[in-house]
C-alpha cells in the first residue's frame, strides 16, 4: 500500500446523547432532588383519594344500591323430607352402612336433609336401594 498517497479519513463525527428521562424517572426521588439543587421548578399535584383508605369507585351506585334495598332471601335448595325418609328406610331395610361410591359424609347429608340434591347422586342411591327416590312414588 506504499505509494498510494496520503491517509484520509471520510467519517464524520457522530455525537451521542442521552434519552430524555421518561416519566417514571422524573419522579425519582433523586430525579427531583437533583432539580431542587438546580433551581428547576418542581410541580407537585395531590391525588383525590391519596393518604385514604378508599378505592376510586366506593362510592355508593346504583347497582349497590339495588342490592342493598333486595329483600328476597335465596338459599339453595335443599333435600325434601320424603327423600330423606325414603332413603334412611331402604337403607335400614336392606341393612347397608355404604351404600354407593361416595363419601360416607354425603349420605349423612342426604339423610339429614342439608345436601343440595345432585341427580346423579340420588340414581346411585336408587340403583344401590332398589327404591324409585324420585318422581311419583
Amino acid at each position: 500500500m506504499a505509494g498510494v498517497g496520503p491517509l484520509t479519513q471520510d467519517w464524520e463525527p457522530v455525537v451521542i446523547r442521552k434519552k430524555n428521562p421518561t416519566s417514571a424517572a422524573k419522579k425519582d426521588e433523586k430525579a427531583v432532588n437533583a432539580a431542587r439543587r438546580s433551581g428547576a421548578e418542581i410541580e407537585t399535584l395531590k391525588k383525590a383519594t391519596a393518604g385514604t383508605n378508599k378505592a376510586a369507585s366506593s362510592s355508593t351506585t346504583l347497582n349497590t344500591r339495588k342490592l342493598d334495598e333486595e329483600t328476597d332471601v335465596l338459599a339453595h335448595e335443599r333435600v325434601p323430607t320424603e327423600l330423606k325418609k325414603c332413603i334412611m328406610q331402604a337403607r335400614m331395610d336392606k341393612k347397608l352402612t355404604q351404600a354407593i361410591n361416595e363419601k360416607p359424609q354425603i349420605i349423612q347429608e342426604y339423610e339429614s336433609g342439608k345436601a343440595i340434591p345432585n341427580q346423579q347422586i340420588i340414581t346411585k342411591l336408587e340403583r344401590a336401594l332398589g327404591v324409585k327416590l324420585r318422581g311419583k312414588k
